[in-house]
């Protein structure tokens, strides 16, 4: 058989079959679900082509993957990873271990993870602009910083109308410059940031003492949390500092990433991931996308990403068997899953092509090659 036709041959089972019916049929290949379980990282058994944990729902999905592909532990031994993003000039993944308060990268050309800021201040989500510039979200200094080409940091936002945000957690940059974030409130938690002053909301009583092991807190402008959660959308033409303005107030934020066409939002809005139209450069019709239940269970959502094809790619932390990731089509049906031993909290589209998904699943991080490329450039 040529390698073409076997080519031909396995993309064609990946197209007709359900992943699952195919783990069925073949019991002596190990998956997330099995007995014993798959095994991951070097030394483990191979696993056959095409891979058991990748799941066709429906045959569209068949589309956006590839039969001759498995996905990879690429990284372990992490607290909380976090907020992969996807340098094209340095050709790495930045991620966070919010926890452990350390930004790592991915390098691309070696494999190798090595630690990029030791000292992150609880760093949460990341992204590159269109001048490649880095966005960092700070969970302890609850503040957005750009880190420019000469090394420099500027501040983006650390307050709202005079009153201190929270602590931004996700971007999603925009080509008129503009950066748009969430805002809710986990940087105010003990282990991925600073506690509240006393009477704060995150620490009531006083049970939480946040001078213990203070880094800095008090030279930072957020004490306690003030404002309500919101997603804002930061503009770079006025001048001096830019001007900040709330796009969606009501619920807690999270991941959120546009459209190809740059016309829709999509966002973790409390339980559910939403969708809403950009109009004039602020949010109408913000309504649910999907309520993220996968066969009774609910596939809890944090970051998201878009492919060129308007597919949304959310992440899964949910019961074991439903951790992972879950793609819906741009209707908001359930096309496909991705499943992972452990919860995942967000995605990125990696590689000098954008065709790898980079998964940080709590204590790990994943790739799996892909037959799509992301919509954005981060």
């Amino acid at each position: 058989m040529t390698d073409l036709n076997r080519r031909l041959m396995l993309a064609g089972a990946a197209a007709t079959v359900p992943a699952l019916a195919l783990a069925q049929t073949r019991p002596q290949q190990a998956n997330v679900i099995s007995n014993p379980p798959r095994q991951w990282g070097p030394g483990s058994p191979p696993v056959s082509y095409p891979d058991p944990d990748v799941l066709v729902i429906d045959p569209s999905f068949s589309d956006l993957i590839l039969g001759l592909t498995a996905i990879q532990r690429v990284g372990t031994g992490y607290q909380w990873a976090e907020g992969p993003a996807w340098s094209a000039q340095g050709n790495y993944v930045v991620f966070s271990d919010v926890q452990a308060s350390i930004q790592y990268r991915y390098i691309w050309e070696t494999g190798q993870v090595t630690p990029y800021r030791k000292e992150s201040y609880n760093a949460n989500g990341s992204a590159f602009d269109f001048q490649g510039r880095q966005i960092t979200a700070q969970d302890f200094a609850r503040r957005v910083v750009r880190w420019e080409h000469d090394g420099a940091m500027t501040v983006i936002a650390d307050k709202y109308n005079g009153q201190p945000l929270n602590s931004p957690n996700d971007f999603a940059v925009h080509p008129d410059g503009s950066i748009w974030f969430t805002d809710p409130y986990y940087g105010g938690q003990l282990s991925e940031g600073h506690p509240d002053l006393d009477g704060g909301p995150f620490n009531p009583g006083g049970l939480r003492d946040p001078r213990i092991g203070n880094q800095g807190s008090g030279i930072f402008s957020a004490q306690k949390q003030v404002l309500p959660t919101q997603i804002y959308r930061w503009d770079p033409s006025p001048a001096p500092g830019g001007r900040l303005d709330v796009v969606a107030t009501g619920k807690v934020p999270n991941g959120l990433a546009f459209s190809p066409d740059w016309k829709k939002l999509y966002f973790l809005w409390g339980a559910d991931l939403a969708v809403a139209d950009v109009v004039n450069n602020r949010l109408q019709n913000i309504r649910t996308f999907s309520d993220l239940m996968v066969d009774g269970v609910k596939c809890g959502g944090d970051g998201v990403r878009v492919d060129r094809a308007g597919n949304v790619w959310s992440p899964s932390n949910a019961a074991f068997g439903y951790s992972g990731v879950t793609i819906w089509n741009p209707a908001g049906k359930l096309i496909g899953r991705i499943r992972l031993p452990e919860v995942c909290a967000n995605v990125t589209f990696a590689g000098p092509k954008r065709d790898w998904l980079f998964m940080c699943a709590s204590q790990s991080v994943y790739l799996l090659h892909l037959n799509i490329q992301g919509a954005s450039p981060f």
